[in-house]
């Protein structure tokens, strides 16, 4: 079943730190042997984002089916990490999550969302590209060869392709 299209994620509850860190890891699995060890969202503190009031989960039926951690900055809302559960790629879970962060960064008065991800990851990359976000540079950074990237927070309000 795909999600609504106006789903409302919920901040994550402290004893779902487990759940999130099992999520993460299935999700970001297949990414280990492309850029050769785990990428920095499986090595995140998920009870620290929750007390920090910055993870935010999609559910259904008590199933957690995705989940964002966002981090507000001075310019824009930082997308730390997006991840959704592999059983449910296709179900249009990412981009329901995209467009809460949309909506999210402009609750708060943010025009731009920002995010990084590994420069072997290029299926995510395209997909950004597809979305609208625009590469703003390149760096490495302990020791993962990052690429940053911004879109205008209404352009995920919008829907994207796909």
């Amino acid at each position: 079943m795909a999600p609504p299209s106006d789903p409302s994620p919920r901040l994550a509850r402290p004893d779902e730190a487990p759940a999130l860190a099992a999520l993460v890891r299935r999700a970001y699995a297949p990414w280990v042997p492309v850029i050769g060890r785990p990428p920095a969202p499986m090595q995140d503190d998920y009870a620290a984002r929750i007390a920090a009031g910055q993870a935010w989960v999609l559910e259904e039926d008590g199933v957690l089916l995705g989940l964002v951690v966002i981090e507000e900055h001075p310019a824009c809302l930082w997308l730390d990490n997006v991840a959704v559960d592999p059983a449910r790629h296709g179900a249009g879970i990412g981009r329901a999550l995209l467009r809460f962060v949309g909506r999210e960064a402009r609750r708060r008065g943010l025009p731009e969302i920002g995010l990084i991800t590994n420069e072997k990851m290029a299926s995510n990359i395209a997909l950004y590209r597809r979305l609208g976000f625009t590469e703003r540079g390149r760096r490495l950074e302990k020791g993962f060869h990052r690429v940053e990237f911004r879109i205008a927070a209404g352009q995920l309000l919008a829907g994207s392709p796909g």
